[in-house]
């Protein structure tokens, strides 16, 4: 392989890598000058590879879809994604490696003519509900890969539980699939803090076209956000504690288990806890700060629930 096809080859990475690249850092990183790349980037285009220049201070190069499907550059992770992907389609079962399958699906999307989208898009609704998630939809699904990969802003469309539709400004961070489920964590600029969506109630994604320095979130940062909010919302049984504790320490010492506590008044705050039993209550309880007092609304027939498993606790640590 010649230097200069090498050369192509890398340039052609990096295109697919992110969305926009500027022209001095494509030279950076291929050790070359700007000339050159753009020599190289007028062989790309004669391959029938689209690519979009502009000009500027902020100008660069973009890849566009074309008329045809010209070759990609896959990783190796992507390329591994999609030989077991076929693989355990013949079986129906695709348990692990969903994020580089989807990061394999914004490459195509990416580039993909819009005749071959438009067959894509017919072929969707019948893929719905084979492998879980059956709400979700693939174009939202790209549009939030695209925009974690180029870390750039976007207005999402939100649908809580319950409640009217809202639009809320975000950074996307990572998209998570657990469980059946895809969640989206992204610093929410409105709020100015962390936020997780699940993706199946995101009814449009925006692309503002706006970049944005990254944010460091440590991977368990990342598993907590989304283990609450796959424990947080409605449950059989409610309670609420009263801790005698100003909101602002109760969210230093919970975190992100803190959610969806309020003041009550200048020294207390009330904190909702619930489950599927009173016992999860209790257990929700447990979690409060160590020699902090407070006092529980729940109901009746709960209260005694707890009561008598409580006696019997006590009753068998006494022993």
């Amino acid at each position: 392989m010649s230097d200069t096809t090498g050369r192509a080859l890398a340039l052609l990475n990096l295109l697919q890598s992110h969305r926009h690249w500027p022209a001095p850092e494509l030279a950076e990183r291929l050790g070359v000058t700007v000339r050159t790349v753009r020599r190289d980037v007028e062989r790309l285009r004669g391959l029938g590879y689209r690519i979009d220049s502009t000009v500027g201070v902020h100008g660069g190069y973009r890849l566009e879809a074309g008329a045809s499907l010209p070759p990609l550059l896959l990783s190796d992770e992507e390329a591994v994604a999609i030989a077991i992907g076929l693989r355990l389609v013949a079986v129906g079962r695709l348990q692990r490696g969903a994020e580089f399958a989807l990061s394999v699906l914004a490459k195509l999307e990416q580039v993909l003519p819009t005749r071959l989208r438009r067959r894509v898009s017919a072929l969707a609704p019948g893929l719905h509900g084979v492998h879980g998630g059956g709400g979700i939809s693939s174009a939202v699904l790209t549009d939030l890969a695209l925009a974690c990969r180029d870390r750039e802003r976007v207005r999402l469309g939100y649908l809580p539980s319950g409640g009217a539709r809202q639009e809320r400004r975000v950074e996307p961070q990572a998209l998570i699939p657990v469980g059946g489920d895809w969640y989206l964590v992204c610093w929410d600029l409105d709020r100015a803090d962390w936020r997780t969506f699940r993706v199946d109630r995101l009814a449009a994604v925006e692309p503002l076209r706006v970049g944005f320095a990254p944010r460091t979130l440590a991977p368990e940062r990342v598993d907590e956000l989304i283990a609450v909010v796959r424990t947080w919302g409605p449950r059989a049984h409610e309670a609420v504690a009263v801790v005698d504790m100003p909101i602002e320490r109760f969210n230093a010492a919970l975190g992100e288990w803190a959610r969806g506590a309020t003041p009550d008044g200048p020294e207390r705050t009330r904190w909702p806890v619930g489950g599927s039993s009173a016992r999860d209550v209790a257990y929700g309880l447990s979690w409060l700060p160590e020699g902090t007092s407070y006092r529980v609304e729940l109901a009746d027939a709960d209260r005694e629930e707890l009561r008598e498993s409580l006696r019997r606790m006590l009753a068998a640590l006494d022993r």
